[in-house]
């Protein structure tokens, strides 16, 4: 029996190559890590290093810019720009009273919408154009780039996830043809005589599908396992970490799961995080697949939608849009 104390690490090599057998072999592997643990990593996933560290070099750029610099391009209501440091509090965890705001600032950006497509002309909520920082040469092009990048490699993975569930191969090819997501480029300062209620981010689950997080050979993350207990992830080199969030749950109808998280900064120096956060198309329904409800497992929750549940989100996280944060759900 593998060790549900311990992330497992899952090669994509095989199935990315259409070894015979692989995705069987990978779909399984996943299938343990998001029913007993919520988390695991992969290696082999066609993402180049160097990408990937162009993109760190870009968060560091971003975040060393002086703040009334960062404060031009300040998150709005569709959760694109600059959070700055205490700008959130996780008031929606579910495993500890979180009443201190997060240490950390970050700059988030969605899809690069054109100007004038007509989701942004519309303003329609969580479809704007990003807020990209002026004086900044090269930023924009780099982490457009990347995003693609994780974007395709979400495709990949939504397929071992349908196998993982029984279903057909291709059943979220359609959900995931062209999905929601963030990037947030997270810089942790380093954190000296913190008390127990204050975290780089404090305890709590990931609202998305799925969240993959960049390599990094600094760490920091924590999750708590099944049993009450937390353990930290290892910095393993050039593996991606993996895991779930609330809507996957409400895909699964629980059958995956949600597993909380937090990170604190300890390494002496700086921390940067490259966190993206993906979904289904905005207006696809998120309802219990059907191998994941029946007559003696009935769905637990109602349909969402992507939109009304990240504003209910927002509503009880940000500090940024002031009291009790109602006018960001105006």
């Amino acid at each position: 029996m593998a060790n549900k104390e311990i992330i497992p690490v899952i090669d994509l090599g095989p199935y990315l190559a259409g070894v015979p057998g692989a995705i069987d072999r990978a779909a399984e592997e996943l299938h343990f890590a998001l029913t007993e643990i919520g988390f695991y990593f992969i290696v082999n996933h066609g993402v180049p290093s160097d990408q990937i560290d162009a993109v760190f070099r870009q968060a560091a750029r971003f975040h060393a810019l002086p703040l009334q610099k960062k404060l031009e391009v300040k998150l709005d209501k569709h959760n694109v720009g600059y959070l700055p440091i205490k700008g959130d509090t996780l008031r929606t965890s579910t495993v500890e009273t979180v009443i201190k705001p997060n240490i950390n600032e970050a700059f988030f950006v969605a899809r690069d919408l054109p100007g004038d497509h007509p989701d942004v002309l519309a303003d329609r909520r969580f479809r704007s154009a990003n807020r990209w920082p002026t004086g900044l040469p090269g930023f924009r092009e780099v982490i457009v780039a990347y995003c693609e990048t994780m974007e395709q490699l979400v495709r990949k993975l939504v397929r071992l996830y349908a196998k993982a569930l029984r279903l057909p191969l291709e059943y979220f090819d359609q959900p995931f043809g062209e999905p929601q997501y963030k990037l947030r480029m997270t810089h942790y300062p380093y954190q000296t005589d913190l008390a127990d209620d204050e975290f780089g981010i404090a305890p709590h689950t990931d609202t998305s599908f799925l969240t993959l997080l960049a390599p990094n050979d600094v760490p920091g993350l924590s999750i708590r396992t099944q049993r009450g207990t937390w353990i930290d992830a290892p910095a393993i080199p050039g593996a991606f970490v993996v895991n779930g969030g609330q809507l996957l749950q409400r895909w699964t109808n629980d059958y995956f799961l949600a597993t909380p998280h937090r990170a604190v900064n300890r390494s002496e120096g700086e921390r940067y995080a490259l966190a993206f956060f993906c979904d289904a198309n905005i207006d696809w329904p998120v309802a219990a697949v059907p191998s994941c409800f029946g007559p003696d497992r009935p769905p637990k929750y109602p349909t969402t939608y992507y939109t009304e549940y990240m504003v209910r989100y927002q509503q009880r996280t940000y500090n940024v849009f002031g009291p009790d944060n109602r006018d960001a759900a105006e």
